[in-house]
């Protein structure tokens, strides 16, 4: 197994879901359609991580910044 760390930027409350690019120091931009509240948000950005890296939720975990827009995420592979 490999263990992947992302820096992401996340944006809540978005119309679509979908990566949106890289920014200048590396990290990803994501827009997520969910609101900030009760988890929900970060709920979504771990079902699409887990999609695009073909992996379990189960093995994606915020290490860093859960309320926050910015997080650093851990993905086992």
């Amino acid at each position: 197994m490999n263990t992947v760390y992302l820096k992401v930027k996340v944006k809540a409350a978005a119309k679509k879901t979908e990566i949106k690019g890289k920014m200048a120091d590396g990290t990803i931009k994501i827009s997520i359609a969910a609101p900030p509240e009760k988890g929900h948000a970060n709920k979504k950005l771990i079902e699409l991580l887990a999609d695009r890296f073909k992996t379990s939720p189960q093995n994606i975990s915020i290490v860093h910044g859960v309320g926050s827009s910015s997080k650093l995420i851990k993905i086992i592979i």
